[in-house]
């Protein structure tokens, strides 16, 4: 396992370092087209993919094949052992602003059956791009870090909505719906607690393991299957695709989220390690509620609304 630690510690931190190498050059924030899953690729993204590549064919020792969000599959040797599952920047959008939310996130997994899941992933690691703090965790060692200020994980005890620090996601989300979903949680909990957009589902979850939120909430994958009709929106918000949680997006969060004791499923409260590693299909793609307490988590499935106004669900109550 220290092979694969190494590998992956130090996939990360050259990433890093070609980001540095690039914003030290100054902010572009140009769109180079999108990704397979139609989310748009922007110049950072480029970078990034570029020295995925390029580190894991000099440094690669095992067989690989690796799996990002702008590349598919690539199989790095004949009969690979094991698939990394790397989304090079969980955030693009802060950091192609200079922001401190931007993350490389890397899990591998062992290439044993041709659908490896999430629940397949045996070591994860995430790196915050402008600060250089992390988070490793294995089948082995559990959960080790570095950068940070105290140890790791720090959960708060926080069970009250009107109190939580919490994220949600809007980036391919339709405004209205998420509105009616959920403005009452925004409302109640803004002023005695606190609602942040961050655009990294990564970053996120990685803050209730640090401590600093209570919750993370990305619902929009539910609300499509509970009500199918609201296609329409999602693609117009998605530029014509669907932009829910792909699996390079939580494959590392997710898993470290679990040995750092966050209580984190879909958005129906079921388990996310069925979510298939290589899939970027609708009904692969997940939501997401992650909690710091139990009764936050149960208490944030309760009070979100699933019956929306104005989105009449089917009669069979959608698919999950």
């Amino acid at each position: 396992m220290n092979r694969l630690k190494n590998l992956l510690t130090g996939l990360g931190q050259h990433v890093r370092a070609e980001l540095m190498t690039y914003a030290d050059r100054g902010l572009a924030r140009q769109v180079h087209g999108d990704s397979p899953g139609g989310d748009a690729q922007f110049d950072v993204d480029e970078v990034a993919e570029r020295a995925v590549l390029t580190y894991l064919r000099e440094h690669a020792d095992v067989p690989l094949a690796v799996y990002t969000e702008d590349g598919s599959l690539v199989e790095l040797a004949p009969e690979p052992r094991y698939v990394l599952v790397v989304d090079p920047i969980d955030g693009t959008r802060p950091t192609s602003a200079g922001l401190e939310m931007g993350m490389v996130s890397i899990a591998a997994a062992p290439l044993a059956r041709s659908a490896p899941t999430l629940d397949d992933v045996t070591a994860a690691y995430l790196l915050e791009i402008k600060s250089g703090a992390w988070i490793y965790g294995d089948d082995d060692e559990g959960l080790t870090h570095g950068g940070f200020p105290h140890a790791l994980p720090r959960l708060s005890r926080t069970t009250d909505p009107a109190k939580m620090f919490w994220s949600i996601e809007f980036n391919g989300h339709p405004m209205h719906l998420m509105t009616a979903a959920y403005a009452h949680l925004v409302d109640r909990s803004a002023n005695t607690g606190g609602i942040f957009v961050f655009n990294s589902a990564t970053f996120s979850i990685s803050r209730i393991i640090t401590g600093q939120l209570d919750a993370y909430v990305d619902i929009g994958n539910r609300v499509l299957r509970d009500h199918p009709a609201t296609e329409p929106d999602f693609l117009e918000a998605g530029r014509g695709s669907i932009l829910h949680l792909f699996p390079y997006d939580i494959a590392a969060a997710v898993y470290l989220a679990k040995r750092a004791g966050v209580t984190i499923t879909d958005a129906y409260g079921d388990d996310l390690g069925t979510t298939q590693l290589l899939d970027l299909d609708p009904m692969n793609q997940k939501s997401c509620i992650a909690a710091a307490t139990p009764q936050l988590h149960k208490e944030l499935l309760g009070a979100i609304r699933w019956d929306l106004p104005g989105a009449a669900p089917t009669t069979t109550g959608g698919t999950r």
